[in-house]
């Protein structure tokens, strides 16, 4: 059976760094993705590197720059759900989870992928796990889909312990590479990666695993 993947995240560059392989591998192997965006990261303070963006053409210049990301990966079905970025905390919570009930039911996802609630450093990624956990443990136990979080706070592996899943994307790096690079308005790719390709042991051993934790409802 086709492994159906929904992604749930705040912004436009959360996917890039610790699922992008993983996504870009599962697709190679046959796994349609749903990514189901929720803001369009508008109230970030980068605006590139010199400026290139204003607080009025950042919206769109994001939009662009998560559309480029998602096609470096393969992503197959994109959704920007139109929710104001830095106030996922703030939002009425029934409108937030129906939405991503409403993506449930139509997706009927085999594996979900958010952050972990409480142990991903910013409000909207916390807000948007717990929003995302909370619906899926309200489904009868029997049709719950895993559900995989990413975590990286500080000492977050003393409150959750270590990561129980973990993807060998050497082999999708550049896929990950093109995905950290489409977010130019955001990163210098150039200080992160330097002038080095998929092929740079350096980057191979620093990119090339990401480690998830399955949620556990019980």
């Amino acid at each position: 059976m086709e492994q159906r993947i929904l992604v749930v995240l705040p912004h436009p560059d959360d996917e890039a760094f610790g699922l992008s392989g993983t996504l870009a591998q599962l697709i190679d192997q046959g796994a349609y993705v749903t990514y189901a965006c929720l803001t369009l990261g508008e109230m970030a303070r980068n605006m590139g590197t010199p400026p290139f963006a204003s607080r009025v053409t950042l919206p769109q210049i994001r939009r662009k720059e998560l559309e480029e990301s998602c096609a470096a990966i393969g992503i197959q079905d994109l959704r920007m759900l139109g929710f104001h970025d830095k106030t996922i905390e703030f939002e009425d919570k029934v409108l937030l989870d129906e939405h991503i009930n409403a993506l449930i039911e139509e997706v009927r996802p085999t594996l979900v992928v958010t952050f972990y609630p409480g142990y991903s450093v910013h409000p909207d990624h916390d807000a948007t796990g717990e929003a995302v956990v909370r619906t899926v443990g309200r489904l009868p136990k029997a049709e719950r889909p895993p559900v995989y979080c990413m975590a990286f706070s500080r000492n977050h592996e003393q409150a959750i312990g270590k990561p129980d899943i973990s993807f060998d994307v050497r082999n999708y790096l550049k896929n990950k590479m093109d995905s950290i690079k489409a977010h130019r308005s955001q990163f210098q790719a150039g200080e992160i990666l330097g002038d080095k390709d998929h092929t740079d042991t350096e980057l191979l051993e620093r990119f090339g695993t990401e480690r998830f934790w399955t949620y556990k409802f019980d």
